[in-house]
């Protein structure tokens, strides 16, 4: 009797393959992917908060240009309108004639003359002022400089404490030299040609004004509306003079 062959297969320790440790390069992509993704929405959307906020400025800055540009036209057509009308022109004139008139009366022109006088000093007196690198003698100035100030005249007609004072009218004076003489000598020409222009004690035709020896001109300037402009221009031409006027205001 055969004996039977039991065969053994033999077992051989086998163990699984191990996985690579973190993610592979498929996830690694998908994972950039997203969070580039999830970035470039919320930039998206930032970007179009701010833009339509801007948006909404920018058309709120339009309408306030529009209404702005309705404004000054409407300004722009009335005053136009006022400087055409002939009883406002003609009206020009009698304030001017009326302004001489109170020039007469004491305490408007001691009002108004000390005004002259603390403006004049304070506004041409620094434009005069000769600098040190440019100054001769004390006072005097060596250098020819151009000189171009305004300043307002202004006057309450009521007392009390919370009245304001209106301007009646500007005052530009124009030098067309540095003045060879000491400031305070023309501050003081200046303050007496305007006094006596706005007298009425003086004849136009025979006054004529002087600064630093050469002949002035002074004008109200009828371009300058609404507030009237008298113009005090020293002239640049010819000679000295010697002419001086000797009339003053009573």
């Amino acid at each position: 009797m055969a004996t039977p062959i039991i065969l053994i297969r033999p077992w051989v320790a086998q163990t699984s393959p191990t996985e690579p440790s973190g993610p592979r390069p498929d996830q690694a992509w998908m994972i950039s992917s997203g969070i580039l993704l999830i970035f470039l929405i919320s930039l998206g959307i930032v970007s179009q908060v701010r833009y339509g906020r801007l948006r909404k400025k920018l058309r709120f800055e339009e309408f306030k240009n529009r209404e702005l540009q309705k404004r000054v036209k409407l300004a722009l057509s009335t005053i136009s309108k006022m400087e055409r009308n002939p009883d406002l022109i003609h009206s020009r004139e009698v304030n001017l004639d009326y302004l001489r008139m109170r020039m007469q009366e004491e305490l408007f022109h001691f009002a108004i003359l000390n005004q002259l006088k603390v403006k004049v000093k304070q506004k041409v007196s620094i434009a005069l002022r000769p600098r040190q690198a440019d100054a001769g003698l004390i006072g005097i100035a060596s250098k020819p400089r151009q000189v171009d100030q305004i300043f307002d005249v202004e006057y309450a007609l009521h007392n009390g404490p919370n009245v304001r004072k209106r301007v009646l009218f500007r005052i530009q004076i124009k030098l067309a030299k540095l003045p060879t003489q000491p400031t305070s000598v023309t501050i003081n020409q200046i303050i007496d040609c305007i006094e006596t222009f706005l007298s009425t004690d003086v004849d136009a035709k025979n006054w004529q004004p002087t600064l630093q020896g050469r002949i002035a001109y002074m004008h109200w300037d009828q371009k300058a509306k609404p507030t009237p402009l008298l113009v005090l221009e020293q002239s640049n031409e010819g000679v000295n003079v010697t002419l001086r006027s000797t009339n003053r205001i009573a």
